[in-house]
């Protein structure tokens, strides 16, 4: 009897991920609790551990405690396990022994991972989620190559090696954690070429989505062509990354807390590393707090779209935010048809792109004015820590470690929102889908 309510519960795609990525939260956070995990004596408290457990697995970065510090080794590859299920996906890392063990992929977990990697087709599901596993172990070992070489110059070699190894994971799957210490990020590494250079190809590769890395491995193919929706997510991609360093470079140049005291060099690669991190990844190499407000209000909009797709970050993603671009072009010139690249969308993506944006705004919304209740400080610090956490970003202005009991609570439901995604919980607890059998007469009203 309670196996059949149990399956009733989680029969769909949707409620199976977000049970999924619940089970592992509480799991981490257990883990997180005990004894060879942490360095202070006592154990972390219960809301402390659930919410690193839940900024790990939600790949967001967000941290009450100094992550460098507060936890032993042993606790930093919990988090380190925790971030890697989490952007990949828990689907994709059980299919990953499943495999191994050369166990079938049932109909229902070929489903669950359709959904977890928004595919509109389960055809060659098992085959892209072999890619991803691919994709992502080759490019985290080159980061971590890459970095652990250039650590070695500052740090004994072990250290060097596990730094590079945390931080290549860490970025890849866009998590922002890091085990600097002292809240530190990459503040020390400002004007680092080859930190900044190597942590914005991990974010960005991270963030692109596995079927946009899927169709650009395929270049050499014959024929090959570039998919629409890669088309649409590297041209989005690109636009926002330079956009953002421009307005970046521009508002913070005179700024000394930020960028004022570097040269143009230095004010160009931070601009740039300011501009990429708000992809969702969440590492800093300027003090986020000290930024001018109209810096931070143009970070908060980054956040909100966030990455791609079927990556590892959050957002509403840069897909959504295109369709949003595009219906705007398009009304402004009469048009009926949405168009990219000289092929139309359907109606069913504005639609759905309108109702995703249109969900996380109040979503963002309506927790900002609760968190105002809660947390005696500004409105735009608050803004700006709501939308890190749905965007599973990372960054913060200073006020995570300020939080409340209550504050802490709203920003884990918010990073595990983000991280399963609006439409999922809608899907999850709203009715199942229904063929419409007949239309209404049509109406008119004015709009304007």
């Amino acid at each position: 009897m309670l196996r059949r309510a149990a399956r009733s519960f989680v029969s769909s795609p949707p409620q199976i991920l977000m049970l999924g990525f619940f089970v592992i939260i509480l799991l981490g956070s257990c883990l997180l609790m005990l004894p060879f995990a942490h360095v202070a004596e006592k154990p972390p408290h219960v809301i402390d551990a659930l919410f690193t457990a839940a900024s790990a697995t939600s790949v967001t970065g967000l941290a009450v405690v100094d992550t460098g510090t507060y936890w032993t080794t042993a606790g930093q590859v919990i988090i380190l396990v925790m971030i890697q299920i989490g952007g990949l996906g828990f689907m994709t890392v059980a299919t990953l022994f499943a495999i191994f063990l050369k166990r079938k992929i049932s109909l229902r977990e070929k489903l669950v991972l359709q959904q977890a990697l928004n595919q509109t087709s389960m055809e060659g599901i098992v085959r892209l989620v072999r890619r991803v596993l691919l994709y992502a172990f080759v490019i985290e070992g080159v980061g971590a190559a890459l970095f652990s070489i250039r650590f070695m110059f500052d740090m004994p070699l072990g250290t060097a090696i596990y730094r590079g190894v945390f931080h290549s994971i860490s970025l890849f799957n866009n998590a922002g954690f890091d085990i600097m210490g002292n809240y530190r990020s990459l503040v020390d590494y400002v004007g680092d070429p080859v930190i900044n250079i190597v942590a914005m190809l991990l974010i960005i590769l991270g963030g692109l989505g596995f079927v946009v890395l899927a169709d650009l491995v395929d270049w050499r193919k014959p024929h090959w062509k570039l998919s629409l929706h890669s088309k649409v997510v590297l041209t989005t991609t690109g636009l926002l990354i330079v956009g953002g360093a421009v307005f970046i470079l521009l508002l913070e140049y005179t700024n000394e807390a930020t960028l004022g005291s570097l040269n143009f060099g230095e004010k160009l690669l931070a601009s740039f590393m300011q501009s990429v991190s708000p992809r969702t990844a969440g590492v800093n190499s300027i003090d986020i707090g000290s930024l001018r407000q109209a810096t931070q209000l143009i970070i908060i909009v980054l956040m909100f779209i966030g990455t791609s797709p079927g990556s590892t970050g959050g957002g509403i993603k840069t897909t959504t935010f295109a369709v949003l671009i595009g219906s705007f072009i398009t009304m402004l010139r009469g048009k009926e048809d949405v168009i990219f690249f000289r092929r139309r969308l359907a109606d069913e993506r504005v639609y759905k792109a309108l109702t995703i944006t249109l969900l996380s705004f109040t979503l963002v919304t309506l927790a900002t004015m609760i968190l105002s209740t809660t947390e005696d400080h500004h409105f735009l610090m608050l803004l700006f820590e709501v939308t890190s956490a749905f965007g599973t970003v990372g960054l913060t202005t200073g006020l995570t470690v300020q939080l409340t009991f209550a504050g802490k609570i709203i920003i884990i439901f918010l990073m595990f929102i983000g991280r399963v995604g609006v439409l999922t919980l809608t899907f999850t607890v709203g009715s199942k889908q229904e063929k419409v059998l007949h239309r209404e007469a049509e109406g008119k009203i004015i709009l304007g």
